[in-house]
């Protein structure tokens, strides 16, 4: 056992972790409809009938397949300026991509298996409007301009808007209008008829958390880092909210949590908790963070890629 060790990170407290990601080269994929901004690995791109490693840069073509393996994300930027973020384990396929008389552009992205985000941009200079959808599953969200999440897994396909306005599609059912954030419209595989639900700010932060890049990894457009929040600096901010890995009692097994979370891109905190009987345990903890959502975006992040560490929002 290397307490020195231990007693060394406590006495650290904040411990800063390092993931790379592939970086493409300037001006890859100029004009293309689509291009891969930023790839966590393992991921794969599945064009007519051969499959290769995905990276950065790549330009996508019409009926491209992308492919997500355990703990990996892909960032791909469209043409009309939007940005497409893929989970783990998730299967996509682009269709209908181009750009249609007069200057539209087109996207039918279908998303069988896996969780997706898809947040629009500002139009390109030269395109005037865009006819995009997103189809998660069952559910077909027409888009023109909004922020919003979906996934499909073995309980049923979900979309969740987070900002804008949708059309909601389901086979046998009606289109819906949803323009209230927050709203998620569930269709459950059991058979029993679809729902819309209305779920909080920091529900819709941890679900959208799973599509997000993680610390350090590199895309291979600035607009595209832009586009969201830095999350490197998030332990050196004030705030009444951490996210606890894990409380154990052993210092073997704190040590062991440290270096996966590390290895994951995330720099935590051991922290000795007097325990009950005598002693310590030892709590593993990311923060402090300044809202509840914030947290629960970054347990969620760092729940997939610890599973199954017991991941928990602490208040300060």
């Amino acid at each position: 056992m290397n307490r020195s060790r231990l007693h060394a990170l406590v006495a650290c407290g904040l411990l800063a972790g390092a993931l790379t990601s592939i970086a493409a080269p300037s001006g890859s994929g100029s004009g293309s409809d689509a291009v891969v901004a930023g790839v966590l690995m393992p991921a794969w791109l599945e064009r007519q009938g051969s499959r290769q490693e995905l990276r950065a840069g790549i330009a996508l073509q019409n009926r491209d397949r992308l492919l997500t393996g355990a703990n990996a994300r892909v960032e791909v930027r469209l043409r009309d300026g939007s940005v497409l973020r893929l989970a783990a384990d998730t299967h996509c396929e682009l269709n209908a991509l181009g750009v249609r008389e007069p200057e539209v552009f087109t996207a039918a992205i279908d998303v069988p298996q896996g969780a997706v985000r898809f947040t629009t941009g500002h139009l390109a200079r030269s395109l005037q409007q865009r006819a995009v959808n997103l189809r998660v599953g069952t559910l077909t969200a027409s888009v023109r301009g909004t922020d919003l999440w979906g996934t499909a897994d073995g309980a049923g396909d979900r979309i969740c808007l987070l900002e804008g306005r949708i059309t909601l599609l389901q086979p046998d059912n009606e289109a819906r209008q949803v323009s209230e954030e927050g709203s998620c419209y569930l269709a459950a595989k059991d058979g029993s008829p679809a729902v819309l639900q209305t779920v909080t700010a920091a529900q819709l932060a941890w679900s959208a958390a799973q599509t997000g890049m993680p610390p350090a990894a590199a895309t291979a457009s600035p607009a595209a880092t832009a586009s969201r929040p830095a999350r490197t600096t998030r332990t050196a901010r004030r705030g009444s909210w951490s996210v606890e890995v894990a409380a154990v009692d052993g210092e073997a097994e704190a040590l062991a949590i440290h270096d996966r979370a590390r290895a994951a891109g995330h720099g935590v905190r051991i922290r000795p908790l007097p325990a009950a009987g005598g002693g310590y345990r030892y709590a593993l903890r990311l923060g402090p963070l300044s809202s509840e959502a914030e947290a629960a975006a970054l347990a969620a992040e760092i729940g997939n890629a610890l599973s199954p560490a017991p991941v928990s929002l602490v208040r300060n």
